[in-house]
């Protein structure tokens, strides 16, 4: 069972899965498992094609950083003149360790607390979404309270079905994220009432895992009036801010929406609004940068199903049991052999799964699997629960790799407790 191969830096060579040039094996001996290993070749790639695709619109491209917050991630796009996507002081904190600098950095999410607009303020960022009159409020009298100007984009919900899982829709008037056209404009309307900030763009997220351009032709053209109307009133007004949400495949049969072709539907629409287009991409960029090794502890036959038993758990990977979600599950070690069966982890609780009744690589205990795709919202969505570690993560670049997070330990679990 050896096909499968979603993103180019992973590979079989005589009979083993690599990631660049170096066997998973080599990894899994040297680092242990569970073990997330990401390709730096990956992500490279990733974002020169975004930054490609839209060179004619000068983009800011912001990584989403809660996809994946390790500083070597984000250091590796830093590099290439990344900015960053925040939702959370940590997640700012993070960012500017990694190297990117204040003014490329946007700060998103519906719930954002004094202390964290006070960093973002004292830091210089580029702006705030807003989401909310209440927000837009506390922002103006924090940067008033601070001698600062915020600079503000408020976050337009078009009312746009991205056609993607319930869960992760957020362009809908029925999801907490955004304000309707309306309410952006008679909140607009009122600016002089927030001396505290100035109208630097507009901003929309639809949604995540989008396999089709058309959202994002829909919702543009509800947004693009307004941005018409208040670049002709806000000389501040500079950026139009797409949000992210491109889908990737995570199985070999699945769409994908390249940069290339979203970049020739909504361009001409970006040029039209005459504002500096900003982009904030997560999944695109990280997701099959990643897997998860993990090795086969025992193979259980219990009645008609067969379980695949392995060292890592749902505490690790939490996006089957809680989206129904689909990771390509491949085996280290080539085999033409199939069966069909469960892959489960050791933690306590019957949705503790990565597979169910999937035609799976006949292993044996001690083999190990790769479970494809995990560069995005993998070890950033991982817990304690059952007080299991969590696992190191390592970076590949060409033929070297290091340790880009330890693994944790028990001590590490109780250091915080009193």
């Amino acid at each position: 069972m050896s096909d499968g191969i979603i993103a180019p830096e992973f590979e079989y060579r005589d009979g083993t899965l690599e990631v660049e040039q170096v066997p998973l094996l080599e990894l899994a001996q040297e680092y242990g498992t569970p073990l997330y290993v990401y390709s730096r070749g990956h992500l490279v790639r990733r974002y020169a094609e975004l930054a490609d695709a839209f060179r004619e619109a000068d983009p800011l491209i912001c990584f989403s950083v809660k996809v994946n917050t390790n500083r070597a991630v984000i250091s590796t796009l830093a590099e290439r003149g990344a900015g960053a996507d925040v939702v959370s002081g940590g997640e700012l904190t993070r960012a500017l360790r990694a190297g990117i600098p204040p003014g490329r950095i946007v700060f998103a999410g519906v719930g954002k607390t004094v202390a964290e607009i006070d960093l973002a303020l004292n830091e210089g960022i580029l702006f705030f979404t807003v989401v909310s009159e209440g927000e837009l409020e506390l922002i103006s009298r924090r940067a008033q309270a601070l001698g600062l100007r915020a600079r503000i984009a408020p976050r337009v919900n078009p009312d746009v079905d991205p056609q993607t899982h319930r869960f992760i829709s957020t362009g809908k008037l029925e999801n907490k994220f955004g304000m309707d056209v309306e309410r952006v404009r008679r909140l607009v309307a009122r600016m002089e009432q927030y001396p505290g900030v100035e109208l630097a763009g507009l901003h929309m997220h639809i949604g995540s895992q989008i396999t089709s351009p058309d959202p994002y032709v829909q919702a543009l053209q509800r947004l693009l009036p307004l941005a018409v109307e208040l670049r002709g009133r806000f000389s501040s007004l500079e950026y139009l801010d797409i949000g992210g949400g491109m889908g990737i495949r995570y199985s070999p049969t699945d769409d994908e929406l390249s940069a290339s072709t979203l970049a020739r539907a909504i361009l001409p629409l970006v040029r039209e609004s005459g504002l500096r287009l900003v982009m904030e991409p997560g999944r695109y960029i990280a997701g099959n940068c990643g897997v998860l090794l993990t090795r086969v502890l025992y193979v259980k036959e219990n009645g008609a199903r067969t379980f695949v038993i392995v060292d890592a758990g749902m505490n690790d990977l939490i996006r089957p049991p809680l989206y129904g979600a689909y990771h390509h599950i491949l085996p280290v070690r080539e085999t033409a052999e199939i069966i069909i069966g469960d892959v489960v982890g050791p933690v306590c609780e019957t949705t503790d799964f990565f597979a169910v009744q999937r035609s799976l690589p006949a292993v044996r205990p001690g083999d190990l699997l790769a479970v494809m795709s995990a560069g995005a919202y993998g070890f950033v969505m991982a817990s304690n629960y059952n007080s299991r570690c969590r696992p190191a993560e390592v970076m590949v670049d060409g033929a070297a790799h290091r340790l880009v997070r330890r693994r944790e330990t028990p001590e590490d679990l109780l250091r915080l407790e009193e």
